[in-house]
């Protein structure tokens, strides 16, 4: 289906409203106050734009995509994205990662313990799926909940992101410094891009979490969205949603995204993955390829809004939003219900470093880290 031109009198409308408002300033990339954190650090959101409309918003608490405003295919903007209007809502208990850049180990390990070079780490076990304890998306306090450093680049519509997380926080070996790059292209890419370095052997695996709804309602359900998954692998899980370690095949399964499937359509199936997990919420592997490549599409086929991600990671994580239960008022007040937004986090293997088998979670001293995930955005 030919995708429709963006049009570039809604991005200098939209512009323009927003410089009336106060919402942005005359420079390329304005910055606002965003409130404070409980301990006094005052927060601030950069806003990215382009050509064609489109509004990247990201604060420096947690490196955090705030909100991101796309095109329908009438050229109606709107945001897409599950979050909070202020810093004390993310810096709450109750923020399920929205929009976060996730560290040091984004999703699950098993207990919250690993071993590296034979030496035993215990982490913190902050989430407990079917009443198993485990550790997630970095524990207590990870980089979801961290001041940034941030670093605007106007001649690249880009704003880099740093911090460092010192040896043992949450249980970590190692010095670590992470860079986090978000850049607006005027080809309608929002890229999102992670470079790390260690003074002492280490594991990470550092994710994207933004939760996703490219509808006009952002409390109307996910169902309806058309999901691809450029994996014909998944990794089914035990009642904690650990992988028992096996790459099951998705054909003939309701884990099968490999053509474009309403999520909805088998969500409630009589199948073993989907009981455990209460729905969606698993990694799929990657079919081979080099370099970044794409890893899931997501259309809205009411508003015609479409979503592609490539990574050069090997896995991706879809959650169909099944722990949204109403509770957490966020945007405008808006309590964001039931399986109302998904996310899409390209990733390593959850529990990678207990797995002999799985892409190697290690980083050593002199070596990079990198990860690379770009969002695409259309309208058809």
């Amino acid at each position: 289906m030919k995708t429709k031109p963006l049009m570039t009198l809604m991005a200098s409308a939209a512009l323009a409203a927003a410089l009336q408002t106060g919402t942005a300033s005359a420079e390329k990339i304005a910055m606002e106050a965003f409130g404070k954190t409980a301990d006094g650090q005052e927060a601030k959101v950069y806003t990215l734009t382009n050509k064609n409309g489109l509004r990247a918003r990201i604060s420096d608490f947690g490196a955090t995509l705030v909100s991101m405003e796309v095109p329908d295919k009438a050229g109606k903007i709107a945001d897409v994205t599950h979050g909070f209007d202020s810093v004390e809502g993310y810096a709450s208990a109750g923020n399920p990662y929205f929009g976060a850049s996730v560290g040091r180990f984004g999703n699950r390990i098993a207990k919250g313990i690993f071993s590296l070079n034979g030496k035993e780490y215990t982490l913190a076990t902050n989430n407990e799926p079917g009443g198993i304890p485990c550790h997630l998306h970095g524990g207590k306090v990870g980089f979801n909940k961290k001041m940034w450093k941030a670093e605007p680049d106007e001649a690249k519509n880009a704003v880099a992101f740093t911090y460092v997380s010192p040896d043992k926080e949450e249980g970590y070996p190692g010095t670590l410094t992470t860079k986090v790059t978000y850049t607006l292209t005027e080809a309608n890419e929002l890229k999102w891009e992670v470079e790390a370095k260690t003074d002492a052997p280490t594991i990470l695996n550092i994710v994207h979490h933004s939760y996703w709804n490219l509808s006009d309602d952002q409390n109307s359900s996910i169902n309806d969205h058309i999901l691809t998954l450029n994996a014909d692998k998944f990794l089914p899980t035990d009642a904690g949603l650990i992988p028992t370690g096996k790459l099951e095949p998705v054909a003939g399964t309701p884990m099968d995204f490999t053509k474009p499937t309403p999520i909805g359509q088998r969500v409630d199936a009589k199948f073993e993955a989907l009981k455990l997990g209460g729905g969606y919420d698993h990694a799929w592997i990657l079919k081979p390829g080099s370099g970044v490549k794409l890893a899931a599409r997501l259309k809205d086929p009411k508003s015609g809004r479409v979503m592609e991600i490539s990574t050069d990671k090997p896995a991706v994580q879809f959650y169909g939003g099944n722990f949204l239960d109403g509770t957490v008022a966020g945007k405008k007040g808006v309590k964001y219900a039931y399986r109302t937004a998904c996310a899409l986090e390209t990733e390593n293997y959850p529990d990678a470093p207990n797995h002999k088998d799985f892409p190697t979670a290690v980083l050593n001293p002199g070596e990079t880290y990198k990860h690379v995930m770009i969002h695409k955005f259309s309208a058809e």
